[in-house]
């Protein structure tokens, strides 16, 4: 096959059936829409063509810097189409959580603005979040770049419409597949996929995957983040569940040791989400099976979304033993849900009297940025990922001491206070809701 231009191999990737004697599903097909195989490596190379190309000409006329609010793939594929047409390209972002991919679109020639954000998501309608104000500037009209804005531009959608969902009924031979298994993250893969399907069938089933609650899944945003995002909509999907940080690892090493496919956490995620969704299914009809009917076979899809070479920093840190490397007993990894849920968490307002009572240390977990835009009066900044590190060596401060922990919402700080209680600490305390909580009620935030 030859191509005159990179862009157009975007697209018509592989749909591989996978082998039931590594998911055990009996009266399933379950098939990986392969988008690791697009030309730069993930499925959002759909989007960002669809979303760039249409301006790219008056861009290049005018000078302008393609820019969006991404820290993860999406950023990555910009910045190879804006690097080809002779334009800048800035990612924009609070989250840039794993260094493999900071350090390839450094590679690449982009320029990564690490700006201050009071939570882990863009929320538009916290007019306050300095994230909020610059995606408001960037994206008015007549302004010096081409934003490209992921969470909101409707050709987010329109490329798996027009191309990902149809490619899977082309390569069904003419159907939609019973089942379409998607992980959230802009939305806009499973939303276009999901129309197309339903375009074809209305009778397909869509299950959502969202990030549990307190983890972090690189691409796959949380149940209470999915709400953030403008494409998101609740009604595409018949069902949302959650899948964990382990499940995605899980789900990783199947694909890659068992199938061949090198698939990233995401693609991980979607697969163990789709198997264990779809062994309920496969077991009714097993059972319609011994009561002597014949149940039509069934058919699944889900989307490999990137590789895993980009993720090698992220499975260390949550799986040791799998790069051999000792695994960490004081790790916040290690806490259970039910270790979590038992951790003392207080409320803003019981909070604000125990810190004008006890003088407790107050950590904010939060990126250096958001801690600087705004922050309790008195607290200490320590990154989780480096707070997490520091444990290591045991407790860094008096095991009496009395110690606040503060992050966005107050899921990972319920965490680390149920870890340090396990190290020892005697009295270690969680902000519930966290800073974003403490705001909303009014309490006083400083800023660096």
């Amino acid at each position: 096959m030859r191509y005159d231009s990179i862009t157009d191999v975007i697209g018509n990737t592989p749909l591989v059936r996978l082998d039931p004697a590594v998911h055990g599903l009996r009266h399933v097909d379950l098939y990986a829409k392969l988008e690791l195989l697009n030309p730069f490596g993930s499925v959002k190379d759909r989007a960002a063509w669809s979303m760039a190309a249409p301006r790219l000409g008056e861009a290049r006329e005018a000078g302008a810097t393609v820019v969006e609010l991404s820290s993860g793939n999406t950023a990555k594929a910009l910045a190879v189409i804006a690097g080809m047409h002779g334009l800048p390209f800035t990612s924009i972002t609070n989250r840039m959580k794993v260094p493999e991919i900071k350090d390839l679109l450094l590679l690449l020639g982009a320029t990564i603005e690490e700006l201050p954000g009071q939570a882990e998501c863009l929320d538009p309608t916290n007019t306050e979040d300095p994230l909020t104000r610059i995606h408001r500037t960037i994206s008015e009209a007549g302004s010096a770049y081409l934003h490209t804005d992921q969470y909101y531009n409707p050709r987010n959608t329109r490329a798996h419409l027009a191309g990902t969902g149809p490619e899977i009924v082309k390569d069904l031979d003419g159907r939609a597949p019973d089942y379409f298994v998607a992980c959230v993250g802009t939305a806009g893969s499973s939303t276009g996929v999901a129309r197309a399907l339903r375009d074809h069938d209305p009778s397909v089933t869509v299950v959502g995957l969202v990030a549990a609650k307190s983890d972090f899944i690189p691409g796959i945003r949380n149940i209470d983040e999915v709400h953030e995002v403008g494409l998101f909509d609740p009604a595409t999907y018949d069902t949302i569940e959650a899948v964990t940080a382990d499940e995605a690892i899980d789900g990783l090493l199947a694909l890659n040791r068992r199938c061949g496919v090198l698939a990233g956490p995401t693609g991980g995620g979607a697969y163990t989400g789709a198997v264990r969704y779809l062994r309920a299914v496969d077991d009714e009809l097993a059972a319609q099976a011994a009561a002597g009917h014949d149940p039509e076979r069934r058919s699944a899809v889900f989307i490999v979304c990137d590789r895993v070479e980009s993720y090698l920093s992220y499975i260390r840190r949550r799986r040791p033993e799998l790069l051999n490397q000792p695994a960490r007993a004081d790790s916040v990894a290690t806490v259970t849900d039910t270790e979590a849920d038992a951790a003392p968490a207080l409320d803003v307002a019981a909070a604000r009297q125990w810190i004008a009572a006890a003088h407790p240390l107050v950590v904010d977990l939060r990126g250096t940025f958001a801690y600087g835009a705004a922050h309790i009066e008195g607290s200490v900044n320590i990154v989780d990922e480096l707070f997490d590190d520091l444990l290591r060596g045991g407790l860094p401060f008096d095991r009496g001491r009395p110690v606040l922990l503060a992050c966005p919402v107050g899921e990972k700080s319920r965490r680390y206070a149920a870890l340090l209680t396990r190290m020892g600490h005697t009295d270690a305390r969680s902000l519930d809701g966290g800073v974003v909580a403490w705001r909303d009620a009014g309490a006083p935030l400083v800023r660096t």
